[in-house]
């Protein structure tokens, strides 16, 4: 009988996969020996796979290459890291190897800017697309990259009062872009995005505050699709009245070139992932080019700002199966020696699936269990799907220990769960592993940080000072 579990990852999925594979009785990912390191740097461990960045930027670089010469499309694509996805600056190191561009959210990201500019890290020609509500202190800070001399600073207008106060703020002539607040799925709870300005209303807008002002240059039109690049109708139909605002907007204004298409790459969820990148690419670059030509306009420069892309399938959390508790005939709780809540948020949050497997143990057999957290709280559990809550695990033994791997959790989950900061029931922060391949493919790791202790823990609240 099949009874491993390996069986079950087998009869159940396409396995081994690009990432993921067996040595043995243990789980490898992207090549790294995961049991290795459990027994270096001990369990609950998060870690960031820091080529897999490179690596994803890369693929999007080539796919959007290969569409614009497929459908002869003259201009230029410009991939741009979205920060908020992940702020720290061994992620900004590793992206930024890559000739790329930066779209920040709020005011303590230009301080970043800043810092890597300073390092050598980014330069005068990277764009810097500044989104989100903008008020005093990032009002600032852009006007100050601005007049510090960053003439690819490209704020984007997301209200109509940002106008007047950028302009009373930045000296000289400065570029801007204009977001359009794109309507919600019907099944949202509202209707219009609350970021940016209404699609009827960007032209009227232009022609009475940008036109004939001397001191603006209008060069982006933006729009991001709240649930993300997907091919169904809603996204198509989004995408066309977007398409269909830049030809008129493009008539209007000769130097607007270029057109923001936000984020929303999907990254892989499951085994059983299936997404076709250059399908969809090729889709939106030839939507965009019968729009224009039909229009006797020139087509736009592209951008794109992928976060999730670009970080998440870097990040992985590994846990020990600490104990079992039968609760009823039917219910065995694995607990795990970490917090849902705190170290994987989005689980928690908004019920997101990040691929789950056994580390070790995959020739024993098998058995359902639930999988719950140490906090406290009804809610510190995690299912493997949405609408089913069992999970198979190779079967609790005492003298055994399990570990258990999340991945592609690279993205939201530090900022979103505090990081270095209180968590729930106090729960300790893991200890964070960075992993990278040189030349000739040795990986090398180091301790980003260590496990949260109590004096760091008493100290946030006020107990040590």
């Amino acid at each position: 009988m099949n009874t491993k579990y390996s069986d079950l990852i087998n009869q159940t999925y396409y396995f081994p996969q690009e990432e993921f594979k067996l040595n043995k009785d243990n789980l490898q990912f992207h090549n790294i020996d995961l049991m290795k390191l459990v027994e270096t740097y001990g369990t609950p461990l998060k870690f960031t796979y820091l080529p897999q960045i490179s690596n994803n930027i890369n693929k999007a670089k080539s796919w959007f290459r290969k569409s614009m010469e497929k459908n002869k499309y003259e201009a230029k694509y410009y991939y741009c890291y979205c920060t908020k996805s992940s702020h720290f600056e061994y992620i900004m190191n590793e992206a930024f190897k890559n000739n790329i561009h930066i779209e920040t959210s709020s005011a303590f990201d230009i301080n970043i800017v800043e810092n890597l500019l300073d390092k050598g890290k980014i330069n005068k020609s990277t764009y810097i697309i500044c989104n989100g509500f903008k008020r005093d202190q990032y009002i600032d800070n852009i006007a100050r990259l601005i007049n510090n001399g960053h003439k690819n600073t490209i704020p984007i207008i997301d209200n109509y009062e940002e106008l007047d106060l950028l302009q009373a703020q930045i000296n000289g002539k400065f570029k801007i872009g204009i977001r359009i607040a794109a309507e919600e799925e019907p099944k949202f709870e509202f209707y219009t995005s609350r970021l940016g300005i209404g699609y009827k209303n960007i032209v009227p807008f232009y022609k009475k505050e940008i036109k004939e002002n001397k001191k603006l240059e209008l060069k982006m039109l933006h729009f991001f699709i709240n649930t993300g690049i997907n091919d169904n109708a809603y996204y198509w139909n989004e995408l066309v009245k977007c398409i269909k605002v830049y030809v008129a907007l493009k008539k209007e204004c000769p130097t607007l070139d270029g057109l923001n298409i936000g984020g929303g790459f999907p990254i892989k969820n499951s085994l059983a992932f299936e997404y076709d990148y250059q399908y969809m690419i090729d889709e939106i670059i030839n939507q965009i080019k019968i729009a224009c030509d039909e229009a006797e306009v020139d087509v736009p420069n592209i951008f794109t700002e992928f976060g999730s892309f670009t970080v998440g399938e870097s990040g992985g959390a590994i846990y020990q199966v600490l104990y079992q508790k039968q609760q009823n005939d039917r219910e065995k709780w694995n607990m795990i020696d970490s917090s849902f809540i705190t170290t994987l948020p989005d689980t928690w949050a908004i019920n997101k699936r990040f691929i789950m497997l056994a580390i070790n143990r995959w020739n024993d057999t098998y058995e359902r269990v639930l999988l719950g957290g140490m906090t406290c709280d009804s809610d510190d559990y995690y299912n493997s799907e949405q609408n089913m809550n069992a999970i198979y695990l190779p079967k609790y033994n005492k003298e055994k220990p399990l570990y258990l791997g999340f991945f592609n959790t690279g993205a939201y989950q530090e900022t979103i769960g505090g990081y270095g900061g209180l968590h729930h029931c106090l729960i300790p922060q893991p200890k964070h592993i960075l992993i990278d391949r040189d030349e000739n493919g040795i990986l090398a790791t180091e301790v980003f940080s260590e496990q949260q202790t109590a004096e760091d823990v008493l100290k946030i609240l006020g107990y040590n000072k």
